[in-house]
Order: C-alpha cells, then structure tokens, then sequence
C-alpha cells in the first residue's frame, strides 16, 4: 500500500483536534477563544507537577528550559532565542499541530495560556506577545513572554492567577462553566458529525491508497 504521507497517530489527532477547533469556532463564535485559554491555563498547571513541587521558585533560564522542552514533548521544534531578567524570547520551526493549525489559527492561544500561565504562577505576572506565528502564514514562531508589565508592547496579560487547590485537580471545571460549555457544545453536534464522517472518509482513501 502507497500513500501520499504516512497516517500517524499524531498527525491524525492534529487534524481531529485543529478541525474541531475550526468547527467550533464557526459555531459558537468567540466564546471558544475563552475555552482554549481556560484549558492552557489548566493544563500548564498540571505540566508544572512534571517539573518539581509547585513551591518550586523557578529561575527564568529553568522557565525557558520547561516551556521549550514541553512544547518539544508534544512535536513541535521550540527552541530558546534569548534570555532576559524581565523576558525571555522563544521560536518555533515546526508547529505540534503541524501545517494543519492554519485551520484553526485560534489553537495558538493555546500556546499564549500555557506560557503565561506558567510565568504568572511562578513571577506573579506575564504578558504573552505572539509575534509571528506559523498559524497565519509565518515561516516559524516567535513569542516573548514578559515578567513585568510593559505598556510599549501588546500581548495577552496573565496576572496573579490562582493556583487549584492542591487536593484538587486543575481539569475540575466550575459547574457554572460546565453549563455553559455544554449548551455551546450541543450547537456544534451536527457539525461534529460531518467531521467524523470527514476523518472515517480520510481514513478509507489511506487505506485505499
């Protein structure tokens, strides 16, 4: 059997998720920029137990070090630019969604929650400039994350967040915001549909090939 590129599990879970992400954007509007953030924010909490204890002080250069080396974990090509006491800068050759995110360019604020919400818990402050981004047709990505607050520059700011419990768990969602994610979600099921029967097509042309 020939086929054009090989069908892995990633990258069929990188078109599943880019795809839902494109679905749900076109359904329920800018809500799902909320959702996308709120779900960085959790998951780079629970990133950080990989790390160390959450009491952890963190320097900048060990911050740069875990931001990198998570998003490699995942198949993306990270690296570190620069270092800086109130900054540091990050790029990117290859995106963990690969060329697939450009269907859903609003998966970076993603990227944007889980760095800043890292440096948020661990400085008490960030702002996350993404400035370039393979998402809208940049050849690689380039993000800074600031430590201190800088009026010159834009970016999505994370302040002081409050950390879970620590006998809880991040991905407990409040049950006023699993309300409201359900009725978002229920407008999406049609669509979700066409998608599935979208992937179960791709899937026979692979095996056909």
């Amino acid at each position: 059997m020939s086929t054009k590129s090989s069908l892995t599990g990633s990258i069929f879970l990188s078109k599943l998720i880019t795809q839902y992400a494109f679905i749900h954007e076109k359904t329920v509007g800018k809500t799902v920029g909320e959702y996308i953030r709120q779900i960085g924010l959790r998951t780079g909490e629970w990133i950080e137990d990989f790390y160390g204890n959450r009491e952890d002080e963190w320097s900048v250069d060990k911050y740069a070090e875990v931001i990198v080396d998570l998003k490699n974990a995942i198949g993306g090509e990270f690296y570190i630019s620069s270092i800086y006491p109130d900054y540091v800068v990050v790029k990117s050759n290859h995106c963990p969604f690969g060329e697939m995110v450009k269907d859903a360019p609003h998966l970076c604020n993603m990227t944007s929650s889980v760095f800043g919400g890292i440096a948020s818990r661990k400085f008490g402050y960030s702002k996350v400039d993404l400035r370039k981004r393979i998402a809208v047709g940049d050849l690689g990505c380039e993000v800074v994350i600031y430590f201190q607050p800088n009026p010159d520059v834009n970016g999505d700011v994370y302040d002081n967040l409050p950390r879970t419990p620590e006998s809880m768990d991040p991905f407990q969602w409040e049950s006023e915001t699993i309300v409201l994610l359900n009725e978002e979600l229920r407008k999406s099921d049609e669509l979700v549909v066409k998608l599935l029967d979208e992937l179960e097509s791709l899937k026979r042309q692979v095996q056909q090939g």
